[in-house]
């Protein structure tokens, strides 16, 4: 089994389609921690509403390619995911591999670790909240450590939502 991080983005309906797809990702491996819920603004095209994003630890025997395509795309479809040309436009969900254990490769177009984890706060602080002292494969950093390097301040936390696959999908934290 491999320990995998997953990261979770959607700004359509983002508490349901957030909620959902940690639903649908526990029918498909064994969810073992959800980070917070952070709201961020949108990278690259501005004009649309803020994003939630999240990031989940998962265990699969399923290798990289096929957590991809046999368990990630499927649940980005099954929730309205609809892809264009703006890799940065509006989404219902996105999930996307940012750690697959220690490995270090391609996946198509893809690099694992998702280079992201170093450029953008929105990935990088969910990934810390659940493995602060977690080595970043290729940096050697550890995740908390990148976080603390990223502005953050265009970040709020979420502590009014709660992922967890065991929890019902009208379970809030009371604001």
């Amino acid at each position: 089994m491999t320990q995998v991080f997953i990261a979770l983005g959607s700004n359509i309906a983002p508490e349901h389609n957030l909620l959902e797809a940690v639903h649908l990702l526990a029918t498909h491996c064994r969810v073992l921690a959800v980070s917070p819920v952070y709201e961020t603004a949108p990278v690259g095209t501005l004009n649309q509403p803020d994003f939630l994003n999240a990031a989940a630890l998962i265990e699969t025997d399923l290798p990289a390619a096929d957590l991809k395509t046999r368990v990630l795309q499927p649940i980005e479809q099954a929730l309205g995911r609809i892809r264009t040309a703006d890799k940065n436009a509006p989404r219902t969900i996105d999930l996307d591999i940012a750690l697959y254990g220690e490995a270090i490769f391609d996946l198509g177009s893809r690099h694992i670790p998702d280079p992201d984890i170093t450029r953008y706060a929105h990935v990088a602080f969910p990934l810390a909240d659940l493995a602060p002292d977690l080595r970043h494969p290729e940096t050697g950093q550890t995740l908390s450590a990148i976080a603390t390097t990223l502005p953050g301040a265009a970040m709020r936390l979420r502590l009014d939502i709660a992922l967890s696959p065991s929890c019902s999908r009208a379970d809030k934290i009371p604001a």
